[in-house]
């Protein structure tokens, strides 16, 4: 064990804490929780829309003092039907244009990371986004008749805007675009700071308002930067018939997606997570750009079905075989396994399942150190803060914990995995924040599916299972310690 440790603390750890520190990383990492806010509104209109809208039968009739013709629902009703309305809106400003909000944040962070004008940056990210997206109008008017067109023309003079604007898909802008985002809008921005530190800019006299010296300063990186991403797109259109927004979709981001729905592949990125914890490196962290650009996106789309046909339409889809975008089913298919699949029946009290660790030291540990740990980790544990425990006991670096550290994750996201797949519980639909108490993170995550709690309850008796062996071990080195 000493020298396996030794080995990976030699070869692992330097190359973990370089991940963890490469400034692009940091940038992709802090954009993804920086859109938090978003996310969460999105989320939170999405199940306020469901819940409204398929609030059940019968509590419909007891509302409605036992009518039971089936015609009334809660949508129908005054203050539930505007409330409905108003989180329809709210979707729409956050996840239907989730894409361009990260286009922001993406460009925001990683000039943040280079040290340049953030604003500046944020608009070169959006910049290079709109500039990849198809011209829908276009697309849509090509080949029609002169009559045709002047009743499109007409259409769109009724929405008061100008004839022949470009008109943009909006099913561009959501998680799908992710994968561009990064690509092309991080070329973009990098080319924006490199001038920027080159100071190839346009200088204003002191005399100049800060605000507008600074809006000068970015003028030329961003004009070249967002020309030299539209080049690409231009040719790539020209020479392949394809936007590159859909080349990047169908060569880079539907593989990997693909990939990620593998229990290897989700056991893999588990192991190295909380290998990386042994060793004090938040491997959650140092994984988050992976997590978030690959399962991210994933639990969005996820969130979008289940805001059009509910959990039982969820259900539905994934009984019927709709599991992926090849069997979808009117336009509509389901992910099994997304970014908060972890966080549902994994991670209850943090990486590595530690609030059960604390209930079994604070059932069988003999020792007064531990315990005292363990009751200081209750309270942060419940809503899966685990570093006093992790840092406490402590569990980093602790030889006796190592195989309970990698073992008890990948035991509990594996039974997650399986009831997933076998259709014992509906996926992950929801994104919740994850410092949601355990159990009812998995319950609201799947969409109030009450079997996700007894999926969880399983998951967490495993990790007690493994954790306590070891726990008592520990009573035994109490002398020599």
């Amino acid at each position: 064990m000493n020298a396996l440790q030794y080995w990976l603390e030699k070869h692992l750890v330097p190359v973990a804490a370089k991940i963890g520190s490469q400034k692009h990383l940091v940038a992709l990492r802090d954009s993804f929780v920086g859109m938090m806010p978003a996310t969460m509104v999105g989320a939170m209109a999405t199940l306020i829309s469901v819940l409204i809208g398929s609030v059940p039968a019968a509590v419909q009739q007891f509302v409605q003092r036992g009518a039971s013709d089936g015609s009334w629902t809660l949508s129908h009703t005054p203050v539930f039907e505007q409330l409905a309305g108003i989180s329809n809106v709210v979707s729409q400003g956050t996840l239907t244009v989730i894409g361009l909000i990260f286009a922001f944040s993406w460009g925001y962070n990683l000039s943040k990371a280079y040290k340049v004008n953030e604003l500046a940056g944020g608009i070169v990210g959006v910049a290079a986004l709109i500039s990849g997206l198809p011209n829908i109008l276009s697309l849509a008017t090509a080949g029609l008749s002169e009559k045709a067109m002047t009743t499109v023309n007409n259409n769109i003079a009724a929405q008061g805007i100008a004839t022949w604007k470009m008109g943009i898909s909006v099913a561009h802008m959501d998680s799908g675009a992710y994968f561009a985002v990064i690509l092309m809008g991080g070329v973009a921005v990098v080319i924006y700071a490199k001038l920027m530190l080159a100071d190839i800019t346009i200088k204003m006299p002191d005399s100049v308002p800060p605000a507008v010296s600074k809006a000068f300063l970015a003028i030329i990186p961003t004009i070249v930067s967002v020309y030299a991403v539209s080049i690409v797109y231009y040719f790539i259109k020209v020479w392949t018939g394809n936007d590159m927004i859909f080349l990047i979709s169908k060569y880079i981001a539907e593989p990997f997606q693909a990939l990620s729905q593998s229990l290897v592949s989700v056991l893999i990125v588990t192991f190295f997570v909380s290998l990386f914890w042994f060793f004090g490196i938040h491997g959650t962290n140092v994984l988050g750009p992976v997590l978030d650009s690959i399962w991210g996106p994933l639990q969005l789309a996820n969130m979008e079905v289940y805001n059009k046909v509910g959990l039982q339409g969820v259900n539905d889809l994934v009984a019927k075989g709709a599991i992926d975008k090849a069997h979808a089913i009117d336009g509509n298919f389901l992910t099994l396994w997304v970014r908060g699949s972890w966080d549902a029946y994994s991670s209850f009290g943090g990486t590595c399942g530690t609030l059960s660790l604390i209930i079994a030291i604070l059932w069988f540990s003999k020792r007064d150190d531990y315990k005292t740990v363990a009751k200081l980790s209750v309270a942060p544990g419940i809503f899966n803060i685990n570093e006093p425990v992790m840092f406490g006991m402590p569990l980093v670096l602790n030889s006796l914990f190592f195989i309970p550290i990698l073992l008890a994750p990948m035991v509990s996201v594996t039974i997650g995995y399986v009831a997933t797949v076998l259709h014992l519980v509906s996926p992950v639909v929801l994104s919740v924040p994850w410092v949601t108490p355990p159990f009812l993170n998995a319950f609201m995550a799947t969409g109030f599916d009450w079997r996700a709690i007894l999926v969880t309850a399983v998951s967490f008796a495993a990790t007690f299972a493994i954790w306590f062996p070891f726990v008592v071990a520990a009573n035994s080195l109490k002398e020599e310690v």
